[in-house]
């Protein structure tokens, strides 16, 4: 009992300190269960960490580069790589997941909510004839390279595996664990998966103050699909990366059906061209497409502007010497983060995090509501800075034909 009562007289001071007391304002009327939530949000607090997001993120806003974005450039298209290159690099990237230099990294964090589905996403059947849901595709896909690797290095297919490493969130890592137990791992090896969860963020007022959503719980939000890099940190995710001696990751979005998982092509362009960072992209299909474009900051530096910030005049511009789109290249979510990269940017971020700030109205003690934060982070938000990035055309009608091959 006293030692209880020191720990939460620690974590009142630490709140004071932070001038984020009132969040005691309540405790003497809250019942013994009530307390215990309480404790447990404001032990989960990182007050350094988010006042430091707070001011990096408001100063972010008034410091937008998007006037002086350019169209992305030396872009790897469909025309300008020949077949023997491609084999070349085809060849390296077998080779590198052969010799356990490439890892998976599956972004798995969303509800199927607008699938009309309480389950992750991932766990969707989608109405395929095999009836195969998103999560089993992809192992059987990642099983299939695992092969394919194997057998171009002349070993058994057991003695090659992809670490696949699967950010789930609190709202859906327990049924994604049960999901992936009942079927038996669809085959994939269990000890080969590592699951770990994104985070949450709590609500704040403009002057940085944590809301309440009840007198003992916190209002949070989840942090986006950024929220990968202080995940990967917090989690000692990243730290395991580096003992299995990777040196660079295939990302991915669970709901992207045609994701070819693990490409030992677009792997061995990127590692062979020194690639901090890569994407693949696909060509607009028309100029007022809601997708996001990738771009260039005033330092040729990459970034990712989302359809709402271009001007519709510019989005709709024709480059005269390509007959293209100046903006031509969208965003899928399909990226190669080198190790040493990724580690970066996480130290990064971990120091002086900018997230976007979406002003709310937030739900708040007594039923009622209050302006205020949350801040959200996007994958791409770090990507500027990366000094070699790598920007990989692909075709969706080649995909679709690989997908029906493969009889999925």
């Amino acid at each position: 009992m006293v030692e209880q009562q020191l720990s939460i007289e620690k974590l009142r001071n630490k709140c004071a300190s932070a001038g984020q007391q009132h969040l005691w304002s309540d405790w003497e009327e809250l019942k013994a269960e009530e307390q215990q939530e309480l404790l447990q949000d404001i032990q989960e607090l990182d007050f350094d960490f988010i006042r430091r997001a707070l001011q990096s993120s408001q100063a972010a806003v008034a410091s937008a580069d998007i006037p002086n974005s350019q169209p992305a450039q030396d872009v790897i298209t469909l025309q300008n790589a020949d077949d023997a290159q491609k084999a070349n690099w085809r060849q390296l990237g077998l080779q590198l997941i052969a010799q356990g230099k490439v890892g998976v990294l599956l972004l798995a964090g969303g509800q199927g909510t607008r699938l009309g589905s309480t389950l992750p996403k991932g766990c969707y059947d989608v109405g395929l004839p095999s009836h195969k849901s998103l999560f089993q595709l992809q192992a059987e896909r990642l099983l299939a390279v695992q092969r394919i690797a194997a057998a171009a290095a002349g070993k058994a297919a057991a003695e090659v595996q992809l670490p696949w490493f699967i950010m789930t969130s609190p709202f859906t890592h327990q049924d994604t664990l049960d999901h992936f137990e009942s079927h038996k791992y669809f085959g994939v090896d269990p000890q080969q998966i590592t699951f770990f969860q994104q985070g949450f963020l709590p609500c704040i007022t403009p002057q940085g103050k944590i809301i309440l959503e009840t007198a003992s719980k916190v209002a949070k939000a989840p942090d986006g699909n950024g929220g990968l890099y202080r995940a990967l940190q917090t989690s000692g995710t990243l730290d395991k990366m580096q003992a299995l001696g990777l040196e660079a990751l295939d990302v991915y979005c669970v709901d992207n059906i045609l994701a070819r998982v693990a490409d030992p092509e677009y792997l061995g362009c990127c590692y062979s061209r020194g690639g901090q960072l890569g994407a693949k992209v696909v060509a607009k299909a028309f100029p007022t497409e809601r997708v996001g474009v990738f771009a260039q900051d005033s330092r040729g530096r990459l970034q990712v502007l989302e359809y709402s910030e271009l001007d519709p005049a510019i989005a709709s511009a024709i480059d005269p010497e390509t007959g293209n789109l100046y903006y031509n290249w969208s965003n899928i979510c399909m990226h190669y983060f080198s190790i040493p990269w990724l580690v970066s940017a996480a130290e990064q971020l971990s120091a002086a995090a900018k997230y976007h700030i979406a002003n709310k109205q937030i739900h708040a003690k007594a039923g009622t509501k209050v302006p205020g934060i949350k801040l959200e982070m996007f994958i791409f938000d770090p990507f500027h800075t990366a000094e070699k990035t790598i920007l990989f055309e692909v075709s969706i009608v080649h995909l679709l034909v690989c997908i029906s091959l493969l009889g999925l």
